[in-house]
């Protein structure tokens, strides 16, 4: 446990973003390497896999710990705080680092007990840059052939100790749309002689929620947030274009088609009424609904309980954030399960993306032992 809190801290303090995290990359390795595991590093992004042979015949179980930060500044004044401005672990991927490396040696140290083989996926990129994606295009499933799969990942403000997960869909899809409006920029007070896209846009911003209410059923949901609005330049100048930014989140594939085929259509319609124009994109990087295998979420319940007992709980809803591991569980049957790591004697702690983002790392032990314990378990029964 005292090297999986110095590992975590070292990334902590040191956190790097996007699909290139050498530092991370770097670290992991070492810590592989004394355990005696071979390493294959990604090619286009800092991905580390390495496996574990057991001593009998068995499953090929894929653990996955993501590793990237996030574009934020730091405030909770920790001693192993971020050294980089602006860039900060508040997701707690490195704990997640940090627990699969812990998990890792305690398999290796059981591998008579240990049927199959488990692939470590450590992976860069989670944070909108799409690495899972990323490490399958590479060809992960293909070279390892995974049976099943298993990803952790902590919650701040979920107690400590606990683990929670559901049968079906566990997050929501998350996709990130653009919307250009364009009229004829003019004198503001003339706005007569101009075809101003303000308005337009302000009107496509209200016309979305009525959209999504009216349109998308209450018990299949979807949210659509205007997040950003850029246009103008001075008080005296109507613009010629603004633009709209945002995220679409739906909790089945029936949902989230339907609101990326209508919004365009609205927004290209709200426009044309105010005489302009209208054009959306959708980002490239979304990440489809993140759904678990009926079966094996219950399974991994039943080993939560062994090792939790009543902190092993099923959500009752999903949650409306996005996970690129959405990704391999539409690929191999597998599960995601949230790991509570509330700070002891906080009454309100900081969630997951906030950054005063904090966690109980005493929790970090009841992680490794799940990642541990998913492996060794059968199919049928926990370990």
């Amino acid at each position: 446990m005292e090297d999986a809190v110095d590992t975590r801290r070292r990334i902590h303090a040191d956190p790097e973003i996007g699909l290139e995290l050498p530092h991370t990359q770097e670290l992991v390795a070492s810590k592989l390497a004394q355990l005696g595991l071979r390493m294959v590093m990604g090619r286009g992004c800092s991905s580390v896999v390495a496996v574990i042979e057991g001593d009998r015949p068995g499953p090929t179980t894929l653990l996955r710990a993501d590793m990237d930060a996030l574009e934020m500044p730091e405030d909770t004044g920790l001693e192993f705080a971020s050294r980089t401005a602006g860039r900060m672990h508040a997701c707690g991927h490195d704990a997640h680092t940090a627990m699969l490396l812990g998990a890792a040696r305690l398999l290796c140290d059981r591998r008579r007990e240990l049927a199959g083989r488990v692939v470590l996926m450590f992976q860069p990129g989670e944070e909108g840059h799409d690495g899972a994606r990323v490490m399958l295009d590479e060809g992960l499933l293909a070279e390892y052939h995974p049976d099943r799969a298993f990803a952790l990942h902590i919650s701040s403000v979920l107690p400590s100790g606990w683990i929670s997960t559901r049968p079906g869909t566990l997050m929501a899809s998350a996709d990130e749309f653009r919307v250009t409006v364009t009229g004829r920029g003019g004198h503001a007070s003339m706005p007569h002689d101009a075809t101003d896209p303000v308005p337009a846009a302000c009107t496509i911003v209200t016309s979305i929620q009525s959209m999504v209410t009216r349109t998308v059923p209450a018990f299949d949901p979807a949210v659509v947030t205007v997040s950003t609005i850029h246009g103008g330049t001075a008080t005296n100048v109507i613009p010629e274009r603004v633009v709209l930014g945002g995220t679409i989140r739906a909790v089945s594939d029936r949902s989230r088609d339907l609101v990326l085929s209508k919004l365009g259509e609205l927004c290209r319609n709200v426009a044309e009424a105010h005489g302009c124009r209208a054009e959306m994109e959708v980002q490239p990087h979304s990440y489809p609904v993140t759904v678990n295998d009926d079966d094996f979420a219950a399974h991994t319940l039943a080993v939560a309980r062994r090792l939790v007992g009543d902190g092993a709980m099923t959500m009752p809803t999903p949650v409306m954030g996005a996970e690129d591991w959405s990704h391999v569980l539409r690929q191999v049957k597998g599960s995601m399960a949230f790991l509570g790591a509330a700070p002891s004697g906080v009454a309100s702690p900081a969630p997951n993306h906030s950054n005063h983002f904090v966690i109980e790392e005493d929790a970090m032990a009841d992680g490794m032992a799940m990642y541990a314990a998913m492996a060794l378990s059968g199919d049928g029964e926990p370990a």
